[in-house]
Parts: structure tokens; sequence; C-alpha cells
């Protein structure tokens, strides 16, 4: 593809990630505070000592905190990145089966050389930049060689991204340029659909993807080369997706692998946004729902993963829902926690951290356990019905059934949720229906979540009614008269700073004695 090593580097796309200085210093005086994690490697080379934990790892070996190097002012900083990188390519860049060569982790990184090798390369001498530059050559060609076997479609667009900035910032030849956009194309068309969702149904995906595509379609206008034909159109189905799940807090809605954002790198994406408008009401392809009504959010998952490849992240949370308040998150799911290991990962992928029913103690899904095959989905919710603006004058409504408990229980689980077009108030009942030829047992438990966010207090007002109460005073009531309603204790994956403790509301029935329950959320004056 007419990447050797030699040449030279032409531009630097930009980086629109948040930066932090302290981290920046840790780092110029050989510390790394990365992952919720801190090393300090005693004067040795990070990438010569063991690490704290596997997501420490990747974060080191991706070179992020490169960005983090250019807030600082300090004549060490291009010798001590210099240093680190030579450390890499000398000790990591031949062992294809190492953490560091991992595709997700490789790409990362060569788009991090790529966009940061200004302060990288700055005063660096010939020996250097050919070792660079040879290095990048090696990672790329390993990449476009694996791409194709890559199970995780985010992976796979994101070295097809790598591969096309590559193509573009370093000296290549034209045919370079236009097989990587090619490839590229392909793969957007693959993975963005109609509704500028990503296939993964994650909303953070769509984050990460902008964060560095467009980087890319700048590089495109300023070399002044034609961008892919996907890579514009797909951007600007993106937005959308964005303001749909944001809530008016700045946060993204916790769905099926979506964790803690920074607010400053939504801010950083959506300047760019030239579509700006209101939120749509549904992702029809996506499979989500939003209802609003003044500064009242609730936002609906209606569907399932598109495959049993893209179910390896796929969340059991079919039918919960996020409520917020203007700047006030209430009611939430879980979320994916962002440094924590793979069992606290699977864990937040039950139905029980999402705000919606679970059945005697069961997920709606059954993840696979082999370690070969993956945690993909082996059953679950294979068909939701959904209708929207039922008829209930003066709310906005969604009325969604999921068949997840249909084989193993056989029951379909239906959720009702309103809006009240004045603001103020949401409704939700949830139904469940026997299905022909079924017969209930003596007795069939179920419990319906509401995953309250960690900045929300909340005080018993009766056996009947609990008070939610934000810390400058908006104070919201839920009520539900069915069921034995309780505040248990909670885990919050998605905290900025790793897992806490949380609150829930739960509300027990028997399914037997009641075929659902109704409950309320009202503002309280």
């Amino acid at each position: 593809m007419g990447w050797r090593g030699g040449g030279k580097l032409l531009v630097a796309p930009t980086d629109l990630r948040a930066t932090d200085v302290h981290t920046a210093e840790e780092i110029l005086n050989g510390q790394f505070p990365l992952a919720g994690r801190f090393l300090d490697p005693e004067g040795l080379s990070p990438f010569e000592v063991d690490l704290p934990s596997r997501e420490f790892a990747v974060r080191l070996h991706s070179f992020a905190w490169l960005r983090h190097m250019r807030t600082l002012r300090d004549d060490r900083v291009q010798e001590v990145v210099r240093r680190l990188v030579d450390d890499w390519i000398q000790l990591h860049g031949r062992d294809l089966n190492a953490l560091a060569l991992q595709p997700d982790v490789t790409a990362q990184r060569c788009i991090a050389w790529l966009s940061h090798s200004p302060v990288i390369l700055k005063d660096a001498d010939h020996a250097f930049y050919r070792r660079f530059l040879k290095s990048l050559a090696i990672q790329l060609k390993y990449l476009r060689r694996i791409v194709d076997h890559v199970p995780a479609a985010d992976v796979r667009l994101r070295i097809r991204i790598a591969v096309a900035m590559a193509s573009l910032s370093m000296e290549t030849a034209p045919k370079a340029i236009k097989s990587a956009a090619r490839h590229l194309d392909r793969e957007l068309d693959a993975q963005i659909l109609p509704d500028g969702s990503h296939i993964s149904r994650d909303p953070r995906v769509v984050l990460e993807l902008l964060l560095d595509l467009l980087p890319l379609r700048q590089t495109y206008v300023n070399l002044g080369h034609d961008a892919p034909p996907k890579l514009i159109p797909c951007i600007d189905r993106m937005y959308p997706v964005l303001r749909f799940f944001r809530h008016k807090s700045g946060d993204l809605a916790l769905f099926n692998g979506a964790t803690t954002i920074l607010a400053n790198e939504l801010v950083s994406v959506l300047r760019y946004d030239e579509t700006a408008g209101a939120p749509f009401r549904e992702l029809p392809d996506g499979q989500y729902h939003r209802l609003a009504a003044e500064d009242t959010v609730v936002v609906i998952d209606t569907g399932k993963p598109r495959s049993t490849v893209l179910s390896r992240t796929a969340h059991a949370g079919c039918l919960s829902f996020e409520m917020s308040s203007g700047r006030y998150r209430f009611i939430v799911n879980s979320g994916a926690p962002r440094f924590a290991g793979e069992r606290f990962r699977q864990m937040a992928r039950v139905t029980a951290c999402h705000s919606t029913v679970t059945i005697n103690d069961t997920s709606s899904a059954r993840m696979c356990r082999s370690r070969f095959v993956g945690p993909v989905m082996l059953s679950g919710v294979s068909s939701v019905a959904v209708s929207r603006d039922g008829a209930l004058a003066g709310f906005d409504r969604v009325v969604a059934t999921h068949d997840g408990y249909a084989e193993s229980y056989g029951v379909l689980h239906e959720r009702d949720l309103a809006v009240r077009l004045a603001g103020g108030l949401v409704r939700g009942q949830d139904h469940f229906r026997l299905l022909e030829g079924r017969s209930f047992p003596d007795s069939l438990p179920a419990v319906a979540r509401f995953h309250i966010h960690p900045s929300i207090t909340l005080r018993r007002h009766s056996d009947t009614e609990i008070l939610m109460m934000a810390t400058e005073g908006e104070v919201w009531a839920f009520s539900c008269r069915d069921g034995q309603m309780d505040i248990e204790e909670d885990v919050f994956f998605a905290d900025p700073s790793g897992m806490r403790t949380a609150l829930q509301i739960v509300v027990s029935f028997d399914i037997v004695e009641t075929s659902g329950i109704q409950w309320v959320i009202a503002r309280e004056a």
C-alpha cells in the first residue's frame, strides 16, 4: 500500500478529546495516573514493569495520554515523550501476541501517534524519526491484515479510520489514499444505520467515533482530497443521535454499554454540529424512543441486539428507561464500568442493573460463558412490539412489549410509559400477559427496579410514596400502590471516579397474584 517506513509525515490530525494538565505533570515526573489507578515505576520504563490492571495497560499502550502532554510548556516534554515512544518500540513493537498489539489498542495508538506527532518528533534526530515511521508502517500493515477478522464492529471501524488517517498524514501513493477511503466508506455504510445510530446500539460509541471522524474529515478538506462519499452524510446523521440520548444535564443516557462521558468531550463534538435542531422522538433503526415535555426527558430502550455477534457487548435492558428533569438525572441504568475488570463488566449487563422488571431474579437474556465463543447472548428478546401516541389525552406515550421471558416463563412483558405534555408527571404501567397454551406456576415473583442517580437522595414518605430529592431542592415523588415498595442499596457502575454506591427503588410483586403494577412519578410543588 505504499508504507515502508520511509518518507515523511505531512500533517497531524487534530485530537478533540479532553486534556488534563495534572495528568501531564504526573507523567512528566515519571508517574502514571491512568484508568483510575496510579503507577510509579521507580525510574524504570512503565513498559517493563507489572501494570496495576488490564484497563491501565490498555490506556498506557494506546498512548491516548499523549494528548495531555500538549498542555505543558516545559522543555522536558518532547524528551520524555520521545523516550517513552522509543521504549515501546524497542520492547513491544514486534510482540504481536501481547495486549499492546490487540487491534483496538493498536488502532488507538496509531491515531494518537499521528495526532501528536509534533510533540513526539520536535527536535528528534533522524534515526528516531526513521524508527518512528517504520514502527507506524509495521503497525498499519498489521491492522490492514487482520481488520476483516475483528469481531467487534466499532473496532473494525476504528481500524479503518486509523488507516485512512495514516494514508493522509504519511507520504503515500495516491492509490493508498483511495483504497483507504474506499474501505472506510464500506465500513461506514455497514455500521452507521439510516437514523445515525451505530449497530452496537451503544450511545457512547457514536461519540467515540465522531471524536475520530471529525478530525479525519477536516484532514481530507485541509489537504484537498475528496472525502469518502459516505463520510460527511454519516457524520451529519450521527449528530442527532447524540442529541437524542443527551439529557439536559449534558450526560448521555446509559444503554447497552454506555458509561460516563466527559462533558467537554461532548461539547467539543457538538460545536461542529451544523444540523442543530430538536432531538428526534424516535430512532427507528436504533430502536429507542424519547418522551419529552418541558424540562422532563424519558428515554426508553425498545430494541434488541441486531445479531448474535453484536450481542457480545449488548445489555439485557429491553424496556428499561432513564428519566431526567432539567439538569438532574433521577432514574438511570447502572451503566458500564469504565475501569473495572471483566467480571463487573458482565455483571452490569444483566437485567437487574437496568430500570425495568426482572422475573424470578432471572435476566431477560442468557449470556454465554464460553471463553472461545465469548459473552454473546444465547437467548433473550427476539421480538419487541412498539406503538407510539396511544390514546391518552394530554400525554406523549409509548407502549412496548418484549418476549424475553416467553420461553422460560411463558409471559410477555408490556411497559406503558407516558409523559404529561405540560411536564411534571411521568406515568407507568408494567403488565404481564400469559402466552396461549402456557400456565402459571403457583408463584412467579417479579421485581421492578428504578435505579437512582447517586446525586439524588431518597426519603420514604409513606408505604406507597418515596421522595427523590436533588441537591438544590427539586423533588419528585415516586408512588406505587401495587406490590411491596422498598429502598435498597445499589451500585452505579458509570461514575467518572469508578463504581460507587447508590440507591434503588424496588417494587416486589407476584405475577400470579397480580398481572401488573402501576406507578407515577410527579414533581412536588
